[in-house]
């Protein structure tokens, strides 16, 4: 008798996910830390392109924190952040826009039809797909801070709705959007705008099935300094526990924001996932294990694909 694995089991392990999703839209963040690396982007783009091959429709949004950071530090301007949030000056309002819709687009883009994708760069200023307006000073608790303060996050955009006719044509014509994180209003202003947050507003306007989030981190960690802690299945209840524990800071904090934003939305989960590990984002889709943190309303959630387990706090 032999003892060769069969070579199909793994196939037939994830028919009845490639089954389950077919023809459903998967929102796409790519955290912009991993698309500074060539090989990181080409290994990403591999990935969505064997989903995309399966009839999920995709959207991808990316962000682009760490170039602007360059971008800013070789002009001489500010880098300031509250709560996991960029202050935009005008400034540096200029810097995000070669950051984000110049070569880091361009070079996305690039990869994605190396690999396959029949993509189509937007932002969210394109076909008015994006009103925002800007934001207000608002109370926010930086970390380690006891008291809330005021901050003005300068020319940063809320969004106030998306308009999701182009993307659904696109979409209906085998097109993989993938936008930048600018938006605009009907008087011409352009604003930077969290990609976290234009995620989960984008994947609220096309009732997407799923939000991923792509990280340098394997997903959400109870304690962030020890990999270890990974959680892999997560409700509200369980993110309001963690953040009573401090678990959450910086710039975590805006994706658990932009997850309950989707959650609430109707968008049926969101996952956190390492854009480092090989195939993690494959795994978390086609396996019932997955790789990283799925987070769902409830937890009658969690049968859709990961089992909810024990959470280590």
């Amino acid at each position: 008798m032999s003892h060769t694995p069969n070579p199909y089991a793994t196939l037939r392990s994830a028919a009845k996910y490639v089954r389950q999703f077919r023809q459903k839209t998967f929102v796409v963040k790519l955290g912009g830390e991993l698309l500074d690396q060539p090989n990181i982007r080409k290994a990403v783009a591999e990935q969505l392109a064997l989903l995309w091959s399966f009839s999920i429709q995709l959207v991808i949004v990316h962000g682009g924190g760490a170039s602007l950071d360059q971008l800013c530090e070789s002009m001489d301007l500010p880098i300031a952040k509250v709560g996991g949030r960029r202050i935009t000056s005008p400034a540096v309002l200029d810097a995000a826009k070669m950051a984000f819709a110049g070569k880091l687009h361009m070079d996305l883009l690039a990869d994605f039809r190396a690999a396959g994708l029949p993509c189509v760069g937007l932002s969210g200023v394109d076909a008015g797909l994006v009103t925002a307006t800007k934001r207000p000073p608002v109370l926010i608790q930086a970390d380690g801070v006891a008291e809330p303060a005021s901050v003005d996050f300068g020319l940063v955009g809320d969004i106030q709705s998306v308009d999701p006719t182009l993307l659904t044509h696109l979409l209906q014509g085998g097109f993989v959007p993938v936008i930048a994180p600018l938006t605009g209003d009907d008087a011409g202003a352009i604003f930077n705008t969290n990609a976290d947050t234009l995620a989960a507003a984008v994947a609220v306007a096309l009732k997407a099935e799923k939000l991923f989030f792509l990280l340098k981190v394997a997903g959400l960690l109870a304690d962030v300094n020890n990999p270890a802690t990974l959680v892999p299945f997560a409700t509200l209840g369980k993110l309001t526990q963690l953040e009573q524990n401090k678990a959450i800071t910086a710039g975590m904090r805006p994706k658990l924001d932009a997850a309950k934003q989707a959650l609430a939305g109707g968008v049926s989960s969101v996952h956190l996932v390492s854009g480092l590990v090989p195939d993690a984002l494959l795994m978390e889709v086609f396996t019932n294990e997955g790789s990283g943190t799925m987070i769902a309303a409830n937890n009658a959630a969690g049968s859709i694909s990961h089992q909810p387990s024990e959470v280590v706090v």
